[in-house]
């Protein structure tokens, strides 16, 4: 079973201050590009993995999604959701993604937002989020940049010449990782770009598009702490298409 670092208290609680689950999608820098990527949900099946609170559930369903159907391994995160929730055609289920089993050919677009990266088997998720799809379904996920993932320290470094830097650590040594934030000891797993790209093709997708995300100069001129975001990618964002 996955770790359930979202039911430990003093996590959810910091957790729950972000700015991207105070304010929803509205809070979250990379929003745009991920709304860009997605396909249209007219009438469309959605699976949300990892919906945590339920934004984008809601949202797509405002954006006129036949169903959509949330998974997280979090109570708290599905507590959240159904309170916030009133659709009928909106589902959470407590669920972890390393055991999940959705039925084949039963979407039409497969959605996760900063998930993936605490996933064990990654390939074997792929796996079986290709036979969950219908022929030309979707699956757009985001998930911590491989170079964010693998950096050393959680601060910045100077060079010789006063520049700041990132360290990266291993970052073709793949597999566990932990990190402090909110709470000690946060379990992810590290692939490199090029093990998530050929796991996804490897399992019949297409890639679509990747976008290493950077904020515009709008957005860091709205939230300056942006700018180190320019510095080094903190995340990945993926589309891909099932034939």
């Amino acid at each position: 079973m996955a770790q359930n670092i979202y039911d430990d208290p003093d996590f959810f609680a910091g957790y729950s201050q972000l700015p991207r689950q105070v304010e929803g999608l509205d809070g979250a820098p990379e929003w745009p590009a991920i709304r860009a990527m997605l396909p249209e949900l007219s009438g469309r099946r959605v699976a949300d993995l990892g919906c945590g609170f339920g934004w984008a559930s809601r949202w797509m369903r405002d954006r006129g999604a036949a169903s959509v159907l949330g998974f997280d391994l979090s109570q708290n995160m599905i507590a959240r959701a159904r309170a916030d929730t009133r659709d009928p055609a909106i589902e959470y289920r407590i669920a972890d993604l390393d055991t999940l089993d959705l039925p084949e050919a039963s979407f039409d677009l497969v959605y996760s937002a900063l998930t993936f990266h605490y996933v064990r088997d990654f390939d074997r998720l792929v796996r079986m989020i290709h036979a969950a799809l219908v022929p030309g379904g979707a699956l757009v996920f985001t998930i911590e940049h491989p170079i964010f993932m693998a950096a050393a320290h959680p601060h910045w470094i100077s060079d010789e010449d006063g520049r700041r830097t990132w360290p990266v650590n291993g970052y073709s040594i793949e597999g566990e990782r932990r990190t402090n934030w909110f709470a000690d000891g946060v379990l992810k797993y590290h692939r490199t770009l090029g093990t998530t790209l050929n796991t996804l093709i490897g399992a019949g997708f297409e890639p679509r598009c990747v976008e290493e995300f950077a904020p515009t100069p709008e957005q860091i001129e709205q939230m300056p702490a942006l700018a180190e975001e320019m510095e080094r990618p903190m995340m990945l964002l993926v589309s891909a298409c099932r034939h």
